[in-house]
């Protein structure tokens, strides 16, 4: 489990998370969704150790994340940032060995070989790997960053938990590897793996998420799983746009259609 408790983080004197308590379980697709400039990322940020002038406290399965440095950490937790970006022209395939950094000292062994070419595998990667990785694009790179992340914490720990954040994984894909991602993204979910997710689309994370976290101005306006959040009250609060709500008729799931935007 990681937990978040009484989370407040400022940049000057503008308040950015506004006392978050939170508990993200083992298992669960946890997903973020909220409008631009509610402080998901900042969240994130802050409860995957990339942030740390903020106050609340912060635990991984109980230990507090201030107690756990920064090498063991990226053993066992790993974080794909929005659009992340490289200057220097590496083959794909060293892309994604770099995920296995934190776990060798000089040059990877024979079992980070075999993780990376695992990965790349499952993520249709192996035509790619000898390809330079600027000469890719958009999607192909969105996909080859995935890759690092899965070959960090590709093992399973022989005890507690791996951790996958993943913060607006989508932009730059087709729908086609949309859904392919979130399929992928769903396969580690099991009682050994925390997997967070930062959010856009509302019916996406419906369709692939066990518990949503509403965000907005910086709070935490609402979680719990789509069947017994999602309604139009809450998504007008959150948005500020009207919605009607349907039965997806291939899932079950509720189906968030737009209206228009509320007047202010």
């Amino acid at each position: 489990m990681l937990s978040t408790r009484n989370i407040y983080y400022r940049i000057g004197k503008k308040l950015i998370l506004d006392g978050i308590n939170a508990d993200f379980l083992p298992g669960k697709f946890n997903m973020i969704l909220g409008p631009n400039g509610s402080g998901k990322s900042s969240f994130l940020k802050i409860f995957s150790g990339e942030l740390n002038r903020y106050d609340g406290n912060i635990s991984y399965a109980g230990t507090p994340l201030e107690q756990i440095s920064k090498e063991t950490l990226a053993c066992y937790r790993a974080v794909m940032s929005q659009q992340p970006e490289l200057s220097f022209p590496l083959l794909v395939e060293e892309v994604v060995m770099m995920g296995r950094y934190p776990h060798f000292h000089f040059q990877p062994n024979k079992k980070d070989h075999e993780i990376c070419h695992a990965v790349m595998e499952r993520m249709h990667l192996l035509d790619f790997r000898n390809r330079n990785y600027l000469t890719l694009s958009g999607g192909e790179k969105q996909r080859v960053q995935f890759a690092r992340v899965l070959a960090q914490i590709w093992e399973k720990p022989a005890d507690g938990f791996r951790y996958l954040f993943l913060d607006e994984p989508l932009t730059s894909l087709d729908i086609n590897y949309q859904q392919e991602f979130l399929q992928i993204a769903s396969s580690f979910c099991d009682a050994n793996t925390v997997i967070i997710a930062v959010m856009h689309d509302i019916n996406l994370a419906i369709q692939y998420a066990d518990q949503l976290f509403f965000m907005k101005a910086g709070e935490l306006i609402a979680q719990g799983s789509s069947e017994t959040l999602i309604n139009e009250d809450l998504i007008s609060k959150v948005f500020d746009v009207s919605t009607s709500i349907m039965s997806n008729p291939v899932t079950g799931k509720p189906l968030v259609l737009y209206n228009q935007p509320l007047a202010k």
